[in-house]
């Protein structure tokens, strides 16, 4: 595996290092998927989890398009992976599943999201709401939330490396 993630200067200003952490471990995933099959991409690692590297990926899709889209601008996107009746479709991979697919579709999301978020300040109050507690979230939230989504999964995503083919790194 490669490493041609770069952390944020110590000495940013606040924006930039939120950014720029978020941007980081974005690359960290895309990291740790880099240079499998489609068929190592879907491993799981521990039973019963239904945790894989894709999935992890096609979730982080969903996640981006939650928070950039539906509660920062009150975007009408309907879910990319998921159903009513499948609410963790984003994990439960066939194998017409593609690493091409997955990979595209997050890195649309990637890109929505910072055009969204480029009209927001930090202190700018979201246009929309959660769907589950109707809450609106300031600029700064949501980025401090997603810098903590992706370093758990980040941390799930060392574990399925490992178990795939032994890679590691931090």
């Amino acid at each position: 595996m490669t490493n041609e993630r770069q952390e944020p200067s110590t000495t940013a200003d606040e924006r930039t290092m939120l950014e720029g952490w978020l941007d980081y471990h974005r690359q960290t995933l895309a990291w740790k998927c880099e240079g499998l099959t489609d068929a190592q991409l879907r491993t799981t690692a521990v039973e019963p989890s239904e945790l894989s590297l894709m999935g992890l990926v096609r979730h982080m899709a969903e996640v981006e398009r939650g928070w950039f889209r539906k509660v920062l601008t009150a975007e009408e996107a309907g879910p990319i992976y998921y159903t009513e009746e499948d609410p963790d479709g984003e994990f439960h991979l066939s194998e017409s599943d593609t690493w091409e697919e997955a990979y595209a579709t997050w890195q649309s999301e990637i890109g929505t999201a910072r055009r969204n978020a480029a009209r927001f300040g930090l202190d700018d109050i979201s246009e929309g709401k959660h769907r589950r507690t109707g809450e609106r979230f300031n600029l700064r939230w949501i980025y401090t939330h997603m810098i903590e989504e992706y370093a758990r999964h980040n941390g799930h995503a060392d574990l399925i490396r490992e178990h795939v083919d032994g890679a590691t790194g931090d």
